[in-house]
């Protein structure tokens, strides 16, 4: 007694001294390790249960339960178990002792600590251990204290982690689905006790005129009945702290046990309608109001606690809304709760004297407002469908709740969340007309006047003209983590939405927008009359503040506009090209307009009043509407198509009058963004509309020169890439209605070679210097030069790898010195990997696009100079010490090899012992035990490839032959390079890589599908694994634990 009485004291000081903000680092480490070698002692724990029981120490009582932890988790099948009977029978009773006083964090890890017994034990050794928690929750004096353990139980056993063994994992949950029925039953009778017991008490105020909760139409028709929209009417009761308590942990309960337990009938509508009663807590403004006004903290903490009631009541109601499958029987009840919810949609979005809508949603906690439409979310993607069909439920009134609850929503983050449900249902409503196209007119006359209205609202709320204040609070600088602003995701979200109404009442959308673009383009075309001339240039003759203020509205409304103009682009092609070609042609020439306007008169150059403002917002209009022209570029190529025979002129003058537009702008002095939308714009008119004209449009041809005029200032490199393409099309692209004797290709090739010639003049003469080394070139210049040269080849090859055979030949010869001068660099710069890394990616695009028209001979040498430069010493000085681009370089070099495994015939078959020798021997010892993904993942699909592709390599036997002899094996050869290839695949899934686990696995199923790889019928392979991972992990963890000297597993 005594040496416990000195351990405990000596522990105390420990602590104290541990947590002591003088105790420096290298003390806390010496601590550190001497509480390390107690806990590891066999006994220790007895020393901790004395602990437990006799200091008030917050830390040696966590330091003594994380001992207990450490013995229950990781060495429990070592200790004896005299010693498991006693640890079972101490722990709970100190938890019954003492768990009024202990912390309540020192508490719920006691209530761990047994629970994590139970896992290991329950129900063989430790019978009791469920039938205790339910006499805890049914005993007024520990109710708390069971729901606590009930819901610890919930996460440890029914969600364990990876250290138990799948058939025990399995065994635990049979045991608690036994017992949930119990459970939910004294869940739903605390709950209602409480609210029964609380409601007759509490007296009932007479209705205040402005409260706003009488019943209403809608209600009558959501409920049914009378009596029950009475009932829901009744005043919340008023609860005393510890009821509030005991209804927040039985809530928390009741959240975690539905998000693992099947719709049953266990869940029953007692207890939904319990469930919802406490629901109605989050929209009660009056305990938020009477602990403002009463200024108490401790009526503030009670409006907080009856508002958390109404939150975890929401989270009950969300896990069972997140259910896709509903047994029939359960439909009912469903409605049911969704009848009642609607009744508290209703509720938060009435409107009277006293509140706007918005005030009361302000009101409510920010939480319960999140939950609500999470809620809302579910209900839509989950449940719309089955439920629209109940002639009870009011679908369209309940779209008009929802629209007052999104456009009154208190925060940005609150009305994007309501933006994706209305999306959601738009794709609903799209899908449910496309598979019942004989119903659609039906369909679309229930729902248009809301779909108007919505379009009509959303398009208002992207506007500075009806909605400044809330937009100038978004952030447009920030780039979140889809590399957008705040704004763009604004704008982004709102013509998604006006995209989806587009698709289903095109006319209703177009005639709605229109008009608005119209306005705010008349005041940028009327710019021109305030465009003075001043001696630095042109200038912008608007200055009173007020009306550059009511300018950057316009302009920044205008731009919103065109964007979505340009959404709505995909509504006008197809099928309904005919029918919508008025509305399309009127909006073309508008934005052909637009475009030629902001170049001729250069508004993106002219000095205003307010430079920091006006000047971004009239290059982001001239920006956006040649992005919105280009959006068109599918509906010019079917106008061409359909007229080019009979009647061109008009497209001719749309397509000449776009370039004019373009021309200008194609300079390195004008604005990035601007610059880039044109060139973006000239690859779409040579791309996508492919006119027969366009070479011989007189722009056209000053663009070519000026890309060919080594004295001309070059683009910025991705313009320069962009203007390269366009060109190259022009040339290369067949023209569409054609025959192939009218497509002039003598004439295109002799361009076309021209113009690769004269794009790669300086990069062909780098062979010279890397032959002869005396004549040094500076290197970092010689990098630009292939940098530049290499990264626009690429785009032209990558451009017309889909396109036809001759597209394909002449970009071949054009290109055939420039890829001959590349493969006699490539050993000069293999120490340089940010240049291989370029030439790889350049070869990469070869193989993929253009390897036919390369010829068997050249691509062979290709290959072989690859093998040969990429040594293991090379591989791994590119994978252990040049860092993401030395990794970079060998996947790149791996995927070419992909694409050469993968080519059928016997062309590439002589590789094949090389690659898989270079992948086995020489790639797979540097990276298989790193813990770093880099190249794991091309390494393993190129193995995947070479079997895939290359079955018999390994075995020679056809079908019919194993048929006819009657067995399923097959003669084997190369069994070594198989195996090996089979055993790295094994080591893979013992790796903590998650995403190559699921790779590999997904490879091994695919050759077992084709090929039979797993000769045994098992039930299913990938369960099997997946069993096999997690038990490899338990026993690996188990052995760890073991005491020194034992029998490992």
């Amino acid at each position: 007694m005594a040496s416990e009485e000195a351990s405990l004291r000596a522990l105390e000081s420990l602590m104290t001294e541990f947590f002591h903000n003088c105790t420096t680092n290298e003390r806390k480490r010496e601590i550190e390790e001497l509480l390390n070698n107690f806990a590891q002692q066999i006994g220790a724990w007895r020393f901790c249960l004395y602990f437990l029981s006799s200091t008030r120490n917050d830390y040696v009582m966590m330091y003594s339960l994380t001992v207990f932890e450490n013995l229950i988790n990781k060495m429990w099948l070592g200790v004896p178990s005299q010693d498991k009977m006693e640890i079972r029978s101490c722990l709970p009773k100190l938890l019954l002792a003492h768990h009024k006083t202990l912390p309540y964090f020192i508490r719920n890890k006691l209530c761990k600590v047994i629970v994590d017994i139970g896992r290991q034990d329950w129900p063989m050794f430790y019978h009791d251990f469920f039938t205790n928690i339910l006499q805890l929750i049914q005993s007024p004096v520990t109710t708390p204290l069971g729901l606590i353990m009930l819901k610890t139980t919930s996460e440890e056993l029914a969600c364990p982690r990876e250290d138990l063994s799948v058939a025990r994992k399995e065994e635990l949950r049979k045991l608690l689905l036994d017992q949930v029925q119990t459970v939910l039953g004294l869940l739903t009778g605390i709950l209602e006790s409480i609210w029964d017991k609380h409601s007759v008490t509490s007296a009932t105020p007479p209705p205040s005129p402005s409260s706003g909760e009488s019943g209403g139409d809608l209600l009558s028709s959501l409920l049914q009945s009378p009596s029950a929209a009475k009932l829901l009417n009744q005043p919340i009761p008023i609860l005393d702290t510890e009821s509030e308590y005991i209804c927040s942990l039985a809530l928390e309960c009741l959240a975690h046990l539905f998000s693992w337990i099947p719709l049953s009938a266990s869940i029953t509508p007692s207890l939904l309608t319990t469930i919802f009663h406490f629901a109605r807590f989050g929209c009660d403004t009056r305990a938020r109001k009477m602990s403002s006004v009463n200024g108490s903290s401790q009526n503030s903490v009670l409006g907080q606690e009856r508002g958390r009631l109404g939150i975890l009541a929401m989270s009950c109601i969300n896990e069972l809304m997140s259910k896709n499958c509903v047994p029939m029987e359960f439909e009912e009840y469903l409605l049911r709760m969704f009848q009642q919810t609607f009744y508290l949609l209703q509720k938060i979005t009435k409107e009277n004297n006293a509140h706007t809508v918005k005030s009361r949603l302000e009101e409510l906690d920010e939480s319960y407002i999140e939950k609500f439409t999470d809620f809302l979310r579910l209900f839509v993607s989950v449940h719309l469908r089955r439920i629209e069909s109940y002639s009870q439920f009011p679908v369209v009134e309940f779209l008009a709740l929802l629209f007052k609850y999104t456009f009154h929503q208190p925060t940005h983050e609150g009305y994007f969340s309501c933006l994706d449900i209305w999306t959601l249902f738009l794709d609903y409503l799209t899908s449910k007309i496309k598979s019942r196209l004989a119903d659609k007119e039906a369909v679309l006359n229930r729902y248009e006047d809301a779909l108007v209205l919505l379009l009509t609202e959303v398009l208002n709320r992207i506007q500075f003209r009806y909605n400044q204040a809330q937009l100038e609070e978004l952030d447009d600088e920030t780039l979140d983590d889809d590399q957008q602003t705040e704004w763009q995701r604004y704008l982004r979200q709102s013509l998604e939405v006006v995209a989806k109404v587009m698709e289903l009442l095109p006319t209703h959308a177009f005639s709605t927008l229109f008009p608005v673009l119209q306005d705010n383009l008349e005041v940028y075309l009327g710019l021109q009359q305030f465009v003075v001339t001043s001696g630095t240039g042109q200038r912008l003759n608007i200055t009173a503040e007020n009306d550059c203020r009511r300018l950057h509205c316009s302009l920044r409304d205008l731009s919103s506009l065109l964007q979505a103009v340009g959404r709505l682009a995909e509504y006008f092609i197809g099928d309904v090209f005919a029918a919508r070609f008025n509305d399309a042609l009127t909006v073309v020439e508008r934005l052909v307009k637009v475009t030629l306007y902001g170049s001729q008169i250069k508004l993106y150059n002219i000095e205003t009043a307010v430079p920091s403002v006006l000047k971004p917002d009239l290059i982001d209009v001239h920006a956006q509407s040649l992005a919105a022209l280009q959006a068109y570029s599918h509906w010019l190529a079917q106008f061409y198509s359909e007229v080019h025979r009979q009647n061109p002129e008009q497209i001719i003058s749309l397509v000449s009058t776009a370039l004019e537009a373009i021309i200008p702008l194609i300079s390195s002095k004008v604005q990035e963004k601007l610059l880039l939308s044109a060139c973006h714009l000239l690859v779409s008119l040579a791309t996508t509309v492919r006119p027969v004209f366009l070479i011989r449009i007189p722009a056209v041809q000053k663009v070519f020169n000026r890309i060919t005029d080594t004295s001309a200032q070059r683009l910025p490199d991705k313009a320069q890439v962009l203007v390269c393409r366009a060109l190259s099309n022009v040339l290369l692209l067949p023209w569409p209605n054609l025959p192939e004797n009218e497509q002039q290709w003598a004439v295109r090739s002799t361009n076309h070679a021209s113009l690769i010639s004269a794009l790669t003049r300086e990069y062909r003469h780098l062979k010279s210097s890397a032959i002869l080394p005396q004549r040094k070139v500076r290197l970092e210049d010689t990098k630009v030069i292939i940098h530049q040269t290499l990264s626009v080849l690429e785009d032209i090859v990558e451009s017309i790898s889909g396109e036809s055979t001759k597209s394909r030949q002449i970009c071949y010869q054009s290109l055939q010195e420039s890829v001959q001068v590349s493969l006699a660099l490539f050993p000069a710069f293999i120490h340089q990997s940010d240049v291989t890394d370029e030439m790889l990616s350049f070869f990469l695009t070869l193989f993929q696009g253009l390897r036919v028209q390369m010829g068997v001979p050249f691509t062979e040498q290709i290959i072989q100079t690859f093998l040969n430069m990429f040594t293991r010493e090379q591989l791994a000085e590119s994978i252990l010490h040049e860092g993401s681009t030395g990794c970079r370089v060998v996947e790149k070099f791996l995927k070419i090899l992909q694409v050469v495994v993968q080519e059928p015939g016997q062309v590439f078959k002589p590789f094949l012992p090389s690659i898989i020798s270079l992948c086995m021997e020489q790639v797979y010892p540097i990276i298989a035990e790193r813990s770093s993904p880099d190249v794991k993942a091309e390494l393993f699909e190129l193995l995947f490839r070479v079997l895939h592709h290359n079955w018999r390599y390994f075995f020679k036997s056809s079908v019919l032959a194993s048929v006819q002899r009657g067995i399923a094996e097959e003669q084997m050869e190369n069994e070594a390079q198989f195996s090996a290839i089979m055993q790295a695949f094994g080591q893979s899934f013992l790796q903590p890589d998650i995403h190559l686990f699921k790779q590999n696995l997904f490879y091994l199923e695919t050759l077992n599908t084709k090929q039979k790889l797993y000769h045994k019928d098992l039930p299913s392979f990938t369960q099997n694994v997946h069993r096999l991972v997690n038990d490899l992990r338990y026993y690996r963890l188990c052995n760890d634990s073991l005491p020194p000297g034992t029998v490992k597993l």
